[in-house]
């Protein structure tokens, strides 16, 4: 190989890498923008309300049905 080979493939590895940190940094972002929607989603979900049901209500799965 001769040099300017060598430095191309040097420069194409160097752009590479360059692209691919940007995309890293991209997507963190975007996942954190996820996360905090998903955050202010849970945060928006009314609290559910103690209905008066007795206490043996809701502690059993039927699995015969």
């Amino acid at each position: 190989m001769d040099v300017n080979g060598i430095a191309s493939l040097a420069t194409s590895f160097s752009d590479i890498q360059a692209t691919n940190q940007i995309q890293v940094a991209v997507l963190n972002k975007a996942l954190n923008a996820e996360a905090v929607a998903a955050a202010k989603l849970i945060e928006a979900l009314p609290e559910p309300s103690s209905v008066n049901l007795p206490a043996h209500l809701g502690q059993n799965v039927n699995t015969t049905a």
